[in-house]
């Protein structure tokens, strides 16, 4: 699955029978990222969410089965809100369409919950237009234990594998075992880590990652950041100042900002999301650890309550298990 595609590489005329190769490519893809979200999902699918299959079984819908649906939302970590907003669109719709089948009532459901998650993504990531900036500059943010490092070392992977030339900045200086990790992670991944010894000036870190991006011609430049100094106050500032050494090399950099939330902590990582945003203007979220919960609904809280897109999903341990996030493929795999 293509995360990444060499900029000006669409931009000649394919061969007729290249256009029967990307095709195949394509669909290739679609059921390869079909088959990882389902994996992802299983464990929301298999308790929150399957309480809803004994609600559509029946062939009338009626209005003593709005609580049940509430319930199964709520249950799933989708949040009050959330649902509240959700369930008040399709009751409107089944009012208005005067909508009496179980079966269009789920379909409506379905359109809804998509809606949630696609509203957010007014832009395409930066990673995909087809004149990406050059080093593309990607800012990794969350908390210590949310799956950061893992998710760097997959993205960089699946960056690597897809032809871009990868350099990883270990700016989380205060904790060594990152520096250690990340080193490991970009030796086995080729992408090239450039690091400093533990509690050196993370700004320094990102600046001579930012230099070496640019004097190898680098496609992509993956900064990781601190998760936790002694109040959070610090940390947000010392976000802030990796933001501007940044910026002070490329003005429109960092091109994304990608906070990581661990699935598993639900609405808590609401709260998190928020802290990030404030501080330096999170663009999209990285769903880690979503295979190793039951409460996947936490994508839509996400997309609702904070107006932020889900740009992947952690799909399982792999390094391959990063899957871009697909809001159909999702709602299909949680309904199916």
């Amino acid at each position: 699955m293509r995360f990444w595609r060499r900029p000006g590489s669409s931009e000649t005329v394919p061969e007729p029978s290249a256009v029967a190769a990307l095709a195949d490519e394509a669909e290739q893809e679609q059921a390869e990222l079909h088959e990882q979200t389902g994996r992802a999902l299983e464990r929301t699918r298999r308790g929150f969410f399957s309480r809803l299959g004994g609600v559509f079984e029946r062939a009338d819908f009626d209005d003593s089965l709005w609580d049940e649906i509430e319930e199964v939302l709520i249950g799933a970590d989708t949040g009050l809100a959330t649902t509240t907003a959700i369930l008040d669109r399709v009751r409107g719709r089944v009012r208005a369409e005067s909508v009496k089948r179980s079966d269009l009532v789920r379909q409506l459901l379905r359109q809804e919950l998509e809606a949630v998650l696609r509203a957010p993504a007014t832009a395409a990531p930066a990673w995909s237009v087809s004149d990406p900036a050059r080093p593309l500059v990607l800012l990794i943010v969350g908390v210590n234990g949310a799956g950061k490092t893992t998710s760097i070392a997959k993205l960089a992977h699946a960056f690597r594998r897809d032809g871009a030339s990868v350099v990883i900045a270990a700016a989380d200086t205060f904790r060594a075992a990152a520096i250690d990790q990340l080193r490991i992670w970009g030796e086995r991944v080729g992408a090239r880590v450039v690091g400093h010894q533990p509690g050196a000036d993370p700004g320094a870190v990102v600046f001579d990652a930012l230099s070496a991006a640019d004097s190898a011609g680098a496609d992509i430049v993956i900064v990781d950041t601190a998760g936790r100094l002694h109040t959070k106050a610090n940390l947000m500032e010392e976000l802030k100042k990796i933001s501007r050494v940044v910026q002070r090399k490329y003005s429109d950099a960092p091109h994304e900002t990608l906070l990581v939330l661990d699935a598993t902590t639900g609405q808590n990582g609401l709260a998190q999301a928020r802290t990030f945003t404030s501080a330096v203007g999170v663009t999209g979220i990285i769903l880690a650890k979503l295979d190793g919960t039951a409460k996947g609904g936490i994508a839509f809280a996400i997309a609702h309550d904070l107006a932020i897109p889900v740009r992947f999903i952690g799909t399982g341990e792999r390094m391959d298990d990063l899957a871009p996030f697909d809001p159909a493929e999702f709602v299909d795999s949680l309904l199916a």
